[in-house]
């Protein structure tokens, strides 16, 4: 189906809300700025258009299969992975030393995005490497590096995340697979993991495993738990894969959508792996890779929200239906036009957002300003949570926008509520991120929450001589923000849980809010049409999910046997 890279968002949020311009300042990221990125996006962009694309309904069509062991994967999909990583794209925020660009992770967020815009199910293989990048970059020892980076870097070699068991999903602590010492510095590693994203393919040389596994010294929880890399082909004395290791591939998963990414159960039996990380120490490893995927998987949600709403509108300008004015199309009425607006606001929003994350995590990393650190730390649930919902939310509306065309999967609507839908599950579902925005990110007594809230609070105030209400509107919504945070940051966690989903759902309406009068200060009529719409008809459902708020600790939610009753 056809996709436009929104570059037009991507220049006026780089350019006046994410603090793009101080990332670019640092001397890490000098020259990453003005013509570099404008050529990192518009060619990206391309890709994800001209490429990526076309690859999507085959994807859904032809999904990927397990024959005899070896997994075939969708039509075109080879060669759309080989243009990624011949573009570099893989590598685009890895360490030079390694092969990669040494971009910022704002300009990658941009790209991950284009490209799950294009093809979410072939995007997702990318990700993950990208994921195990910054894992061994972080954690791995020199001689891991030295031989996994360069390969994973340039795409011969791809990456997964090993974590989920049977018994052991969002409980990680649970898992049992075991890793015993065989003597040689090497482990034996026995267990099955499920729900392994791109567990195997057909056209890499190697599929690099990180997998959670347990020590036979190790305590139970995840203080006991360890990380290994384990690759599908023992690598030879000069790099190159040579015989096969003792893991297979047991079966891929029938799914709701992704039908082109195979999702594979993995058994792995005594498979020689590598410790990666300190002993123990696995979860404190995987956690890099995780807080790397989860705004990575957060952007795939905007990635598809753009391509459904581009296609609803595209649908909306062209069916004629009804006593329509004007075109004498469906646009002319006036719920499309509430949805399409509704759409296209909330994608702006999360895109907002994610940017935001990313140029925070930038700052941190270029300069190691501890506030940048707990400020990218704070908006990463935020970003991945906000960002899913939005994709899942957003593709359902475009489906009603349709109308019974968008329930025929030859208008693609279907196939794209269908493939998103996984994106708030996977990375820690998005009740578990609400429980980390209130929980651990709120550790700090509120410190960070509250200096994001002040820059909304900034913003408005100095909005206040253009544009009076719409800034007024936000002021008082980041007020409530304030109030409402501070009532938590006095609770028990416990009670903070209770209200968890609706509070991270108000903060990111707020920052949204803060993106769309920022657009209307920088942007033309159709930027101040789409903030206002915001500010005045989306903005105030924060009002609602900040009742929850108000009321945790004092009326609880009802007990499980009440339910059941």
């Amino acid at each position: 189906m056809p996709y436009v890279p929104p570059l037009d968002d991507y220049r006026l949020l780089l350019g006046h809300l994410t603090g793009f311009a101080k990332v670019t300042a640092t001397e890490r990221f000098a020259e990453a700025g003005g013509d570099t990125a404008e050529a990192i996006l518009t060619e990206a962009g391309r890709l994800a258009a001209d490429v990526l694309a076309p690859l999507q309904r085959p994807g859904d069509l032809h999904p990927a299969r397990l024959e005899n062991g070896v997994v075939r994967t969708s039509p075109g999909f080879a060669e759309g992975f080989r243009a990624i990583a011949e573009g570099g794209w893989i590598g685009i925020s890895a360490e030079e030393s390694s092969g990669g660009m040494g971009l910022p992770l704002t300009l990658a967020t941009a790209v991950n995005e284009m490209f799950s815009g294009g093809c979410l199910a072939l995007q997702l293989a990318p990700l993950m490497s990208q994921g195990q990048i910054e894992a061994l970059e972080h954690h791995a020892s020199d001689e891991l590096k030295a031989l996994y980076l360069p390969k994973l870097t340039s795409g011969d070699w791809i990456g997964t995340m090993n974590l989920t068991e049977p018994q052991a999903g969002s409980d990680v602590g649970a898992l049992t697979t075991k890793a015993e010492p065989k003597g040689d510095g090497t482990y034996a590693i026995t267990g099955q993991k499920i729900y392994i994203t791109w567990g195997d393919n057909d056209f890499t040389e190697n599929v690099c495993h990180l997998v959670l596994a347990r020590l036979p010294d190790g305590p139970s929880g995840t203080k006991g738990i360890s990380l290994f890399m384990v690759p599908k082909y023992l690598p030879q004395d000069d790099g190159t894969p040579g015989e096969a290791n003792a893991l297979r591939v047991v079966s891929l998963e029938h799914k709701l959508g992704l039908h082109g990414s195979p999702t594979a159960v993995m058994s792995y039996e005594g498979a020689t792996g590598w410790l990666v990380g300190a002993e123990h120490g696995g979860m404190a490893a995987m956690f890099t890779m995780m807080n790397n995927a989860r705004l990575g998987v957060g952007t795939q949600g905007i990635g598809v929200a753009e391509a459904a709403t581009q296609l609803a509108m595209a649908y909306a300008s062209d069916r004629k239906q009804g006593r329509a004015s004007g075109r004498g199309t469906i646009i002319e009425h006036a719920d499309v036009r509430r949805m399409l607006a509704t759409m296209q606001a909330q994608t702006f929003a999360a895109r907002a957002i994610a940017l935001m994350c990313a140029g925070a995590l930038d700052m941190a990393r270029a300069t190691g300003d501890a506030a940048q650190a707990a400020r990218g730390a704070l908006l990463t649930p935020i970003a991945k949570a906000f960002g899913t919902d939005t994709g899942c939310e957003v593709a359902q509306m475009g489906i009603q926008v349709h109308g019974g065309m968008g329930f025929i999967e030859e208008t693609g609507a279907a196939q794209l509520a269908r493939d998103v839908r996984v994106t708030a599950i996977y990375e820690g579902t998005n009740g578990i991120q609400a429980l980390d925005l209130v929980g651990r990110k709120l550790m700090d007594g509120g410190e960070a929450a509250f200096a994001l809230i002040d820059s909304v609070i900034t913003e408005a105030e100095g909005a206040r001589a253009t544009r009076p209400v719409l800034a007024d509107h936000l002021w008082q919504a980041a007020e409530s923000l304030r109030e409402a945070t501070e009532h938590l940051v006095a609770l028990e966690p416990a009670a903070r849980g209770e209200v968890a989903v609706p509070y991270l759902r108000a903060f990111a309406l707020v920052l949204g809010g803060q993106a769309h009068l920022c657009a209307a200060a920088h942007g033309g009529p159709e930027r101040q049409a789409l903030a206002a719409f915001y500010l005045r008809r989306m903005l105030p459902e924060h009002a609602g999910l900040l009742a929850h708020v108000r009321e945790a600790g004092e009326a609880g939610l009802p007990a499980a046997d009440e339910l059941l009753a």
